[in-house]
């Protein structure tokens, strides 16, 4: 049998884009499995009881791709 999957959004950080149906994009901190909060990108329902894929950075990958980000050339 397979073990119980866990998670708990210990803090919203922000919405960065409003999707269809209500699910959103977010930047959250979550504890995944009981283990320590990381920061974590990906949509979720209004619920907040379904998510779709995303990704999940511990503080220095995010201070990494801060700097990558504020060196872009956006067009």
């Amino acid at each position: 049998m397979a073990d119980e999957f866990s998670f708990e959004i210990v803090k919203n950080l922000g919405t960065v884009a409003e999707g269809k149906g209500g699910w959103n994009l977010e930047l959250n901190l979550v504890s995944w499995g009981g283990r320590p909060a990381k920061y974590d990108l990906r949509s979720w329902s209004p619920d907040h009881q379904k998510m779709g894929k995303g990704s999940t950075f511990t503080a220095e990958e995010l201070k990494a791709l801060k700097s990558l980000l504020s060196n872009l050339e956006i067009e």
